[in-house]
């Protein structure tokens, strides 16, 4: 066996390209298919938010079974080697600490080689482990560079390393970690954002609804109503389904309007049993309303107790006070997914995005000027 003395190959193969824009894919899917069925209120697609990654990874560990299998069953050489210099890099809790390692490494009957590595160590060992201090060590025959210390040798290679004076070996070291190329990396940022971006954009009715005539269908376990607003005039619209509730109004009205925010959300309530909701979402001329399933344990909030004369000095302070000098839209969400109610304010305008965060009583918590 002939040992090169070059680095690991990079991982940043067309197999390792695929598994990286792969597994971003399913990281990214999976996250968003959460947060958008905890928004739409949709059970089956949150379940699959959370299954998605537990198949993959299991699969994952499926298909890698037999590599792992192969690797174990190769038998490590052993061979002597010099401590050129250590470093602690780590420490925790326990009484062991992550060593960086550079040795030389010489087998009986190929040339030495220099190889740098971590492995832990007992703090009661690291004496033994002295800059010049030969110890033995063990290596699969086809990855050189994966050197292990053995911590307690045999007697025969024991005495052999009491014995041996080895010389420092010349040329470029081996590094037991090969590091992932950067393609990999961006590959699976790419997917990861890719793979969101497509869940989304598949449920983008359910989650901008930007006119009514634009709901999807409601399934056949849901009831739904759409009828003209009688507060409002007669484009104005609302939708209301077992799961959400719209309200969009016409021409010339804004739910900034002093009172239309109460009287839409009046009107979504008025003729059906009490429902807790998940979020509140209000932008110039529609508003939108998640309700919680039936039987969901996701913290919801009473609709009743918002502070609706607080929102219009809200999205004021937003539009005006952080930085945005000429929004072009803005949004209202109120959730409380986090544990306490929060409402939060984003404008956006050609200076970047802005927000603002207040709590259950509309009292400004955080701001956050545009950037």
């Amino acid at each position: 066996m002939t040992i090169t003395t070059s680095a690991p190959p990079a991982r940043s193969t067309p197999v390792a390209i695929a598994l990286g824009f792969l597994t971003g894919g399913v990281i990214g899917a999976s996250l968003a298919a959460f947060v958008v069925g905890c928004v739409i209120g949709s059970v089956p697609l949150c379940v699959a938010g959370v299954g998605l990654p537990a198949v993959y990874g299991l699969l994952f560990l499926l298909a890698g079974a037999p590599r792992r299998a192969r690797e174990a069953a190769v038998v490590p050489r052993t061979a002597l080697a010099v401590i050129e210099s250590r470093e602690a890099v780590g420490g925790a809790a326990t009484s062991d600490v992550a060593v960086r390692f550079d040795l030389t490494v010489a087998p009986d009957d190929v040339p030495a080689y220099r190889v740098a590595f971590s492995q832990d160590i007992h703090l009661a060992d690291l004496p033994d482990y002295r800059q010049g201090v030969v110890v033995v060590v063990q290596y699969p025959p086809d990855r050189p560079w994966r050197v292990r210390i053995v911590k307690r040798p045999t007697p025969e290679w024991e005495e052999r390393a009491a014995d041996a004076r080895l010389d420092s070996a010349p040329g470029p070291v081996l590094v037991s970690e090969s590091s992932e190329g950067c393609g990999v990396g961006f590959v699976r940022l790419f997917g990861l954002v890719l793979a969101a971006a497509a869940v989304v954009l598949l449920f983008r009715a359910d989650l901008f609804d930007g006119d009514a005539s634009d709901k999807p269908q409601v399934s056949s376990s849901s009831t739904s109503t759409s009828a003209p607003s009688s507060s409002s005039s007669s484009s104005s619209s609302m939708v209301v389904s077992s799961a959400y509730g719209t309200v969009t109004l016409g021409p010339n009205q804004s739910f900034l309007d002093r009172g239309q925010l109460r009287k839409a959300v009046g009107l979504l309530t008025k003729g059906t049993e009490a429902r807790t909701a998940l979020t509140v979402v209000v932008q110039d001329r529609l508003l939108s309303i998640v309700y919680a399933p039936t039987g969901s344990q996701a913290p919801t909030f009473d609709r009743d107790s918002l502070p609706y004369d607080r929102f219009p000095a809200l999205v004021e302070e937003a539009r005006r006070g952080l930085g945005v000098s000429s929004p072009k839209t803005w949004q209202l969400t109120v959730e409380r997914l986090t544990g306490s109610l929060t409402i939060r304010v984003v404008v956006t305008g050609a200076e970047g995005t802005a927000s603002l965060e207040a709590n259950g009583q509309g009292k400004v918590v955080r701001r956050t000027p545009a950037h």
